[in-house]
């Protein structure tokens, strides 16, 4: 009867071990879900931001593009305006270390007729 007894303990001990290191695995899957619905709230977040910067962006005319040709920051992004064609802009907002494209747009705006009076 004795050695039932060790065996029955011995048992409860692994069960124990077994319902601890599953509660433990899904405590970590809880926190890295969280942690990436975090990272997914933020770049929500950022790409609405962005979004609207380069809406504002889209409105301004020519002069302007030309103003801001080449690569610049813009807060804590990086805006790059560039003429491919003498009508055509293209913009690219990247994050601050210019590694990320957030967003990018082509815009049209038409030549200015100098002659005309």
């Amino acid at each position: 009867m004795r050695r039932r007894d060790g065996a029955v303990l011995l048992e409860v001990v692994v069960a124990l071990t077994i319902l601890a290191t599953g509660g433990v695995t899904m405590i970590a899957l809880a926190s890295q879900s969280m942690d990436a619905l975090r990272r997914s709230h933020a770049a929500e977040d950022e790409t609405a931001s962005a979004s609207a910067f380069l809406y504002a962006v889209s409105l301004w005319p020519r002069a302007d593009l030309d103003r801001h040709l080449g690569d610049r920051p813009q807060g804590h992004w990086r805006l790059r305006v560039e003429r491919p064609l003498p009508t055509l802009y293209t913009v690219t907002l990247t994050d601050g270390s210019g590694g990320r494209t957030l967003l990018s747009t082509a815009l049209y705006r038409a030549e200015v007729d100098h002659a005309a009076p």
